[in-house]
């Protein structure tokens, strides 16, 4: 039975590779041609899509996009994934770039909310009653 479900597991990214991928309306886009691990998690991130024009591959994010029986569903539009910046395939993504693809896809770098303060409120240095 095929897997299904957000790409960001424990799947095997070389399985992701020669995957057709198809946009939100699930039109084919091209073909997986290289998959991206974050530097800190060794999860797959960023796949690389031949789209056929000029032979040119265009990155996409692997959180939102599913794993599906047909390939990989990428839930943006065709003309954005098209869009998409081309760093070159077979060298590593630098932070600036990876901040390109985040912005070019309108995606929150989640950043680590803040640890909850407890007094706030209470004027420093007096106590609760």
């Amino acid at each position: 039975m095929p897997w299904e479900g957000s790409v960001q597991s424990d799947i095997d990214p070389r399985s992701l590779i020669g995957r057709k991928a198809f946009d939100r309306d699930g039109t084919k886009v091209g073909t997986v041609d290289e998959v991206y691990l974050d530097d800190a998690t060794g999860v797959p991130e960023w796949a690389a899509v031949r789209t056929g024009l000029f032979s040119r591959d265009a990155f996409v994010p692997l959180e939102p996009s599913e794993l599906t029986d047909g390939g990989l569903r990428i839930p943006f539009a065709r003309a954005l994934i098209r869009d998409a910046p081309d760093f070159g395939v077979g060298r590593h993504l630098s932070p600036e770039q990876e901040l390109q693809l985040y912005h070019h896809y309108g995606l929150d770098l989640a950043a680590p909310e803040p640890p909850a303060d407890r007094d706030f409120g209470h004027v420093a240095g007096t106590e609760e009653t």
